[in-house]
Order: C-alpha cells, then sequence, then structure tokens
C-alpha cells in the first residue's frame, strides 16, 4: 500500500546507491565503498555498520 511520507523530513526511503560496505578485520571497522570506481568513502569509527548501505559477500572460493 502507498503513502504519502511527511515532507522535510530528510529521511531518505530505501538503499543508498551505487554504494557498499565491507568490515577491516584488522581495524575492526567498516568501510564504505563506491561500487563503481572501488574507492573507499568513509569508515564507521564506532564499529558499526552503515546504516541502508549493502554489505558485500565474501567471494566464494573456487
Amino acid at each position: 500500500m502507498a503513502t504519502n511520507p511527511p515532507t522535510g523530513d530528510n529521511a531518505r526511503k530505501g538503499a543508498v546507491r551505487r554504494r557498499s560496505q565491507t568490515f577491516n578485520p584488522v581495524t575492526k571497522q567498516f568501510v564504505k565503498r563506491d561500487a563503481e570506481t572501488g574507492r573507499f568513502l568513509d569508515v564507521k569509527e564506532d564499529g558499526k555498520p552503515f546504516k541502508g548501505v549493502r554489505k558485500e559477500r565474501k567471494p566464494r572460493p573456487s
């Protein structure tokens, strides 16, 4: 069912596009990455994952 969202609340609906996050086990922090270029954008310093950003899957061993 569709809803009329409140205006002016600066809330994003849905996931962040063209971004992913991965966990760095050395620093124990999450790192946000640009999916197009692969550049690292930001580091979350509290140890919790970014909200609304998809997590990268570990590659399967072949």
